[in-house]
C-alpha cells in the first residue's frame, strides 16, 4: 500500500478527490489509528482533528489503488484541477 504525506491542503478540494477514489483511502495518525476517509463518518472524525485555519496541516494518507496514490499524488503536488 502506498503513503502520501499531505501538507496545507484546502479541505473541501482534498474530500472532493477521495470521492473520486476508486479503492479506499486511510488517514493514519500518529497513534496508529486508520480512518477509511471514503466513510463520511471516518472523514468527520479524521479531519476534524487535522483541520487548522480551514486546511489539512500534515497527514499521513494510504491508498490501495495505485491510481488512487498517482490522482492524490498530483492533487497534492498541484492543487486542485
Amino acid at each position: 500500500m502506498a503513503s502520501i504525506e499531505l501538507h496545507k491542503v484546502d479541505v473541501k478540494a482534498f474530500l472532493s478527490v477521495i470521492d473520486t477514489c476508486e479503492g479506499d483511502v486511510f488517514l493514519v495518525t500518529d497513534e496508529g489509528d486508520r480512518l477509511n476517509l471514503k466513510s463520511k463518518l471516518c472523514q468527520l472524525i479524521g479531519l476534524t482533528k487535522l483541520i487548522e485555519g480551514g486546511q489539512i496541516t500534515d497527514a499521513h494518507i494510504e491508498c490501495q489503488n495505485p491510481e488512487d496514490e498517482s490522482k492524490l499524488f498530483r492533487f497534492n503536488m498541484f492543487g486542485a484541477e
